[in-house]
C-alpha cells in the first residue's frame, strides 16, 4: 500500500489536473459550455435516459441536470420524448444534430490530447488510460455505499458516521 507521502503527491497532482480539464473546457464551440458537452457526451455514450439517470452519472443536482438539458434541446442537439413506462417522466435522445455536435467535439479533443500527448508513446497513452479507468472505478460506488458506522469504544469518543454521497460537480 502506498504511502502518506505517495498519496499527498497525489493529491497535488489531483489539483494539478484542473489545468488540463480548464484547457480542454476552452476548445469547446462558444455555444456548447461544458455541461452540455457532457450530456451529450453521456447520451451518445449510454445511449437514451431519463433525466433522472443522467442527473446521476453526471452527479450534479436535478435543476443544474434540467438546464444543461434545456440548452442542449434549445440548439436541437437532443429531444425529449415522453416515457412510454410512464407519461410524467421525458426520455432522453441524441438528434442528428447532435451527433454532429459530438463528432465535432470529439475530434476536436482528439486533436488537442494528440498534439499534447506526441511526445507519449501509445504504451504510455495506453497506461494512462488505464489508470485512469481504474480509478475512476474505484470510486464508482463511493456515491451508493456508506461505510457501516463503528460502534464506539469506552476510549474514543463517538464520531458522525453521516457522510456526503454526492461527488462534486466538475461540469458546471
Amino acid at each position: 500500500m502506498a504511502g502518506q507521502a505517495q498519496y499527498e503527491e497525489l493529491i497535488r497532482q489531483f489539483s494539478a489536473f484542473g489545468a488540463v480539464r480548464r484547457e480542454l473546457g476552452r476548445i469547446l464551440p462558444s455555444d456548447c459550455p461544458s455541461g452540455s458537452a457532457a450530456v451529450l457526451t453521456l447520451l451518445d455514450r449510454h445511449g437514451d435516459m431519463r433525466i433522472s439517470k443522467l442527473a446521476e452519472f453526471l452527479a450534479v443536482d436535478m435543476s443544474v441536470t434540467s438546464r444543461h438539458v434545456a440548452h442542449a434541446a434549445d440548439r436541437g442537439w437532443i429531444e425529449r420524448s415522453p416515457d412510454p413506462a410512464d407519461k410524467r417522466s421525458r426520455i432522453l435522445r441524441l438528434t442528428p444534430a447532435g451527433r454532429d455536435r459530438m463528432d465535432e467535439l470529439s475530434r476536436r479533443t482528439s486533436q488537442m490530447l494528440a498534439e499534447r500527448l506526441s511526445d507519449w508513446s501509445d504504451d504510455e497513452v495506453g497506461q494512462l488510460t488505464h489508470l485512469m479507468a481504474r480509478l475512476r472505478s474505484s470510486f464508482d460506488d463511493c456515491r451508493v455505499t456508506t461505510p457501516e458506522p463503528r460502534p464506539p469504544t469506552t476510549h474514543e469518543p463517538e464520531r458522525s458516521t453521516d457522510r456526503s454521497t454526492r461527488t462534486p460537480a466538475i461540469t458546471k
